[in-house]
């Protein structure tokens, strides 16, 4: 069975049932197109900075009705699914957490974001994501039909060794869901996933956030498949919708064995 992955691109608010209402959708529409295994964006179900609402409406990553509803979908359909990032409550912390799941709709893995988005913007735009989040400390690589996942989200793609140790620990393909803002994003974007991408001779897959939303942030979309060699095989600049691309893993291990450059680490 060959792999077909399809990334959504959302443009997400704070009311997560509509959130919800649009992944579903879709998925549908990408299932229909072939896809076999569908990733959603950061702050997939909740898009909000407002730390009232935050606590108020993320949910349990097993229990919360958005979570329980994919899950349902993912056995209906027998695919596998990657909610990319989504707020959840976790004891008394708020994690922005990866959950994979499988064709029976079961959590096989997840992933708390480690590099949380501190930042001073030189247009203005402040974002203090340790306030709100608590770190994750554990990196995550999860055997798939097709190989190995390794995971991570948004901002931590400007760490270079976190996706060194994901290959290491195996990783074949490696996602990046991202609400990356619109100033950042059109800065350095295309650069980093295709530097991850060559790096480690790994696919790197990246559904994103889009366009204006609920609370005036703009986010630049340009979700992206990328080959191990830098390619880009699929990617969709703007607008909600999705990208598929076929993933053929026989390139990585003939890439690796070419340039045999992750030997030197």
């Amino acid at each position: 069975m060959k792999l077909n992955a399809a990334c959504l691109q959302l443009t997400s608010n704070d009311q997560p049932n509509e959130n919800l209402d649009q992944v579903i959708k879709l998925s549908e529409q990408a299932i229909q197109s072939g896809a076999n295994f569908v990733l959603t964006p950061e702050n997939t179900f909740l898009f909000t900075m407002d730390k009232k609402i935050l606590k108020e409406r993320s949910e349990h990553h097993e229990k919360g009705n958005c979570i329980n509803h994919i899950r349902k979908f993912v056995k209906s359909k027998k695919i596998w699914f990657l909610v990319g990032g989504t707020p959840v409550q976790d004891g008394r912390d708020i994690f922005n957490r990866s959950i994979l799941l499988n064709p029976n709709g079961e959590v096989v893995s997840t992933y708390d974001k480690i590099h949380l988005f501190d930042v001073d913007l030189p247009n203005g735009e402040i974002y203090r994501e340790s306030e709100k989040f608590k770190a994750g400390n554990k990196i995550i690589v999860t055997k798939l039909p097709w190989g190995n996942l390794g995971l991570s989200i948004c901002y931590d793609l400007r760490f270079p060794n976190l996706y060194r140790q994901l290959m290491k620990k195996g990783a074949d393909f490696i996602t990046v869901p991202s609400a990356f803002t619109k100033n950042t994003g059109e800065r350095h974007w295309h650069a980093l996933i295709r530097s991850r991408a060559i790096e480690n001779f790994c696919y790197v897959l990246a559904p994103a956030q889009t366009g204006l939303h609920h609370n005036k942030r703009e986010t630049y979309g340009h979700s992206i498949i990328v080959s191990p060699d830098g390619n880009i095989l699929s990617e969709k600049k703007n607008k909600i919708g999705f990208i598929i691309s076929e993933i053929d893993t026989k390139i990585i291990k003939k890439l690796r064995s070419e340039i045999p450059s992750i030997k030197f680490d």
